[in-house]
């Protein structure tokens, strides 16, 4: 059967071409002299020609469209649910036991750190705790013979100023304190160590382990790098045509993988500007739990844009020639030599959204389409006819 259709098309085609051929074997004396010169966007066909290639007019319609697009994308996390583990003073690892993919808690150890500053860091602070203790008494002290007037001012003065001091340099050695790790109000010279542990800032799963036992790391080093895939997002590109086609609290759909099985998420947020390379972003959670899902990774998103009024025509009645996309329309009827003939103009548009058999068509600014008349059947075959006005010349 498909043999019999394969070779029925075949014949069609070379009865349609000899049709709207000249036969190049007439004489000289039958040629015609002078030979009507058409435009470049103007084909013309006999009426058995228009009948034996089936082309049929019709309107233009509005009609309700909305169908669907694909989109490529990212996995994303926030920025919250992201974190880069560092030691603000370096040292050497003593210790670590996580690989790539282990789940942590908030709070647990990741790696034990030592470093000789730490000793001198705890000493100082307990040095000036005690300074600052003593300070304080003899402040009070002072404070008691001014106002009994047996201290000069000076000397109270003198005492105040070296109270204060040591009260600011208490506090930054504190903050020092708590940036490695150490709780100050835990710390006594009974329990001053040359280690801390580095524990985790957040809740995830490690995505990066980047020391070892014994290895000198720098402030700047990333040790660790966690993240929590539970709030995960989509960050989607969009050519900058589609932009009307996307709304908040849309639904869409997503794969990952090249799997069959989608995901959902709906749009959260939209982009407010259109980047250097004419794309728009926009923004999505996800909805169902994947477990599979991980920061990183490449989706492809198909949006389901909402129904509009567009002006469309049945998907057939566009050509595609040349990268560009065409439709045909009625011109003018005319007769030659006493014959009649039918002139129709290609004109390029641009497709939108296509279901049910209908495509939606972006139309030039001039066009009037209440009053003209598109080519709805046909329309290859005119195209090939035009392909072929220079065998033409009836």
């Amino acid at each position: 059967m498909k043999r019999f259709h394969f070779i029925s098309s075949v014949m069609f085609s070379v009865l349609f071409m000899v049709m709207v051929s000249c036969n190049r074997n007439q004489s000289a004396e039958s040629e015609i002299s002078e030979t009507e010169i058409l435009p470049e966007d103007i084909v013309e066909l006999r009426e058995d020609q228009i009948k034996l290639a089936n082309v049929t007019t019709g309107t233009i319609e509005l009609r309700l469209l909305g169908g669907s697009f694909k989109v490529n994308g990212t996995i994303a996390a926030a920025p919250q649910n992201l974190a880069t583990v560092c030691m603000p003073m370096g040292g050497f690892v003593k210790s670590t036991h996580l690989m790539p993919g282990n789940a942590i808690s908030k709070g647990q150890t990741l790696a034990i750190i030592e470093n000789q500053e730490f000793i001198n860091l705890q000493q100082n602070y307990l040095e000036a705790k005690s300074k600052l203790e003593y300070a304080e008494a003899e402040l009070n002290r002072q404070d008691e013979l001014y106002k009994n007037e047996v201290s000069s001012k000076k000397s109270f003065q003198q005492i105040s100023t070296d109270y204060k001091s040591l009260k600011v340099q208490l506090k930054a050695l504190e903050q020092k304190l708590l940036l490695i790790g150490i709780h100050p109000e835990t710390l006594r010279e009974e329990n001053i160590s040359s280690s801390v542990a580095l524990v985790a800032p957040i809740s995830g799963y490690i995505k990066a382990v980047n020391v070892n036992i014994g290895k000198f790391v720098e402030p700047s080093d990333v040790l660790f790098e966690i993240v929590n895939s539970e709030r995960l997002f989509l960050e989607l590109k969009l050519f900058e045509k589609n932009t009307n086609q996307v709304y908040t609290g849309q639904k869409i759909q997503f794969f990952i993988n090249n799997e069959t099985e989608s995901h959902d998420a709906v749009i959260y947020q939209t982009g407010k500007s259109i980047g250097e390379d004419r794309t728009y972003a926009v923004y999505a959670s996800i909805l169902s739990e994947c477990k599979n899902v991980l920061p990183g990774m490449y989706v492809n998103a198909v949006i389901e844009s909402a129904d509009q009024e567009v002006t469309a025509i049945p998907s057939e009645a566009i050509v595609y020639f040349d990268d560009k996309d065409y439709i045909f329309v009625f011109s003018r009827n005319k007769e030659e030599e006493g014959k009649p003939f039918t002139e129709y103009r290609i004109i390029e548009i641009q497709k939108g959204i296509t279901r049910d058999g209908y495509t939606e068509i972006i139309l030039p600014e001039d066009f009037d389409y209440k009053t003209e008349k598109v080519v709805v059947k046909g329309a290859y075959n005119l195209l090939s006819a035009m392909k072929n006005a220079g065998e033409m010349a009836c």
